[in-house]
């Protein structure tokens, strides 16, 4: 019995790692547009970074300073805004994961056309 309760467990757990969560899959710009209103808009408006000009949300500044960024940049982009860096704060804790996946879904639509 505790052979097979070891499996099942152990079945579980690979399949947890296997089967993204389609929960957060991309997010959606659509409502990221509006998040980003309201909590990224004040330092990000049009793209741009009223603390560090030189670090704007254009996607060579984005491919350039966030790590991951040519790899994953959704992923790249949902860690800056949940972890934070420097003069910029983390939001976790502040939005939920599903706001950061649609925040990092928008400013990535954005940036790929050019803000």
């Amino acid at each position: 019995m505790k052979k097979l309760f070891a499996f099942f467990l152990v079945a579980f757990a690979v399949l947890g790692l296997v089967i993204p969560s389609p929960a957060l899959a991309d997010g959606d710009p659509a409502t990221g547009s509006q998040v980003f209103a309201a909590n990224c808009n004040a330092c990000h408006m049009g793209g741009k970074n009223v603390i560090m000009s030189n670090k704007t949300l254009s996607k060579a500044d984005l491919a350039k300073y966030l790590k991951g960024f040519n790899d994953d940049p959704q992923a790249a982009i949902a860690y800056q805004i949940t972890k934070g860096k420097n003069a910029m704060p983390a939001f976790k804790g502040r939005l939920s994961p599903q706001q950061i996946e649609d925040v990092s879904a928008y400013v990535f639509s954005k940036a790929d056309k050019g803000w």
